[in-house]
């Protein structure tokens, strides 16, 4: 089954009670049981929720996984990942991850006794040297948020599980349609279904997928004794959205490439990270993992004035946080998505003043790449 087929039909199929051919919003907090320890399968809707299952089957099967569960926010699927491990426990990760994820690490779990190494993961010695007797867990992004910095996933499996190291994929940025870490050797995936498996900017949600039973079974425990699951109405938004997921990352990917030449030969912006584009360092490593190169951009513009004025001047695109919407979304990473990181640590990895982030929507791609023109042209120097 191909993978826009398993998009539509995985999860999805026929209400059996009413043969609706979309699967209902079962918004019910508990379920009757026949009688005692008998039931059809649902007992109260922090538990399983069908609307919540039939999502879980359908992502699990687009990643190419065996088992996925469903949370409130993809913050709160990193949370649950993390709560695997135990005090004392030592996670590498990479040193360009989203805010978000930085500061739960540093400023949460820190505080519950893990310890946290932060590598540039896209350098295989680093990462190996980083490992140490006591680490547990490897977290990457791959690309990262929001250079755009590429980490090749097969070969740091293959270097963490000599050591009996899972490895954690965040695949928000690429979606499964454009990249399957679990295909490549990674043991867990984390997904923000907020952002492209949504598709429409109206759901917030996580996810967290993988083959290990084992795993599966302190998940599906841990989803049920923490609570924060994703809601009916959020699950149904994502169904939905993923209907169409193939579609809009073919219109994502198209349009990214052709804004990210764009601005590579606009002369007002001095760098362009985007590993669709030849001058990126890891563009022949995106080439063999990646089935195409997504609609996250980001590009330099020399100052924090600059940066402002583009992002005031902007009318089509919406000065918002968050991405992958069919919207074009642009936002200022270093006082926005990554707020929450050092000055230092942000300048040490290329997230400047003068730095700004595009979520490319599918929008006529005339129409976007007028209205970044435009707002570039405000740029003096």
């Amino acid at each position: 089954m191909g993978f826009a087929t398993k998009a539509i039909h995985v999860g999805q199929e026929p209400d059996p009670a009413t043969g609706a051919i979309i699967v209902p919003i079962y918004q019910t907090s508990t379920f009757v049981q026949e009688a005692l320890g008998k039931h059809k399968g649902y007992e109260y809707a922090r538990t399983a929720n069908p609307t919540r299952s039939a999502l879980e089957r359908n992502l699990a099967a687009l990643e190419g996984g065996e088992h996925a569960f469903a949370f409130a926010s993809g913050m709160a699927a990193i949370n649950v990942l993390m709560t695997l491990l135990k005090s004392g426990d030592h996670v590498v990760a990479g040193h360009n991850l989203y805010g978000g994820s930085f500061r739960l690490f540093e400023r949460v779990l820190k505080d519950f006794g893990l310890t946290f190494s932060y590598v540039n993961t896209a350098r295989i010695d680093g990462l190996a040297e980083a490992l140490q007797p006591d680490t547990r867990l490897v977290f990457i992004e791959t690309p990262t948020n929001p250079v755009m910095e590429i980490s090749d996933i097969a070969a740091i499996a293959a270097i963490v599980h000599r050591r009996g190291i899972p490895l954690a994929v965040d695949n928000t940025f690429m979606s499964p349609y454009l990249q399957r870490p679990l295909e490549l050797g990674a043991d867990l995936v984390v997904h923000s279904t907020t952002k492209y498996l949504n598709g429409h900017s109206d759901g917030v949600g996580g996810a967290v997928i993988l083959k290990d039973g084992t795993f599966a079974e302190r998940l599906r425990f841990l989803q049920n004794a923490a609570g924060a699951v994703l809601g009916p109405m959020d699950s149904w938004l994502v169904l939905r959205g993923v209907k169409t997921l193939a579609a809009r990352m073919e219109l994502h990917n198209r349009n990214g490439m052709a804004v990210a030449q764009h601005l590579a030969g606009h002369p007002k912006v001095k760098q362009v990270h985007y590993p669709g584009l030849p001058s990126h360092p890891q563009h022949e490593l995106a080439k063999r993992q990646m089935r195409g190169f997504g609609g996250m951009i980001s590009f330099e513009t020399g100052s924090l004035e600059n940066a402002g004025l583009v992002l005031r001047s902007v009318r089509l695109c919406s000065l918002a946080e968050s991405l992958g919407g069919v919207e074009t979304l642009i936002s200022h990473p270093a006082s926005m998505t990554h707020a929450s990181v050092p000055p230092a640590d942000r300048a040490r990895i290329g997230i400047t003043d003068g730095l700004v982030r595009i979520s490319v929507g599918i929008e006529d791609i005339e129409d976007i790449l007028e209205d970044l023109d435009q707002a570039l042209e405000k740029i003096c120097e």
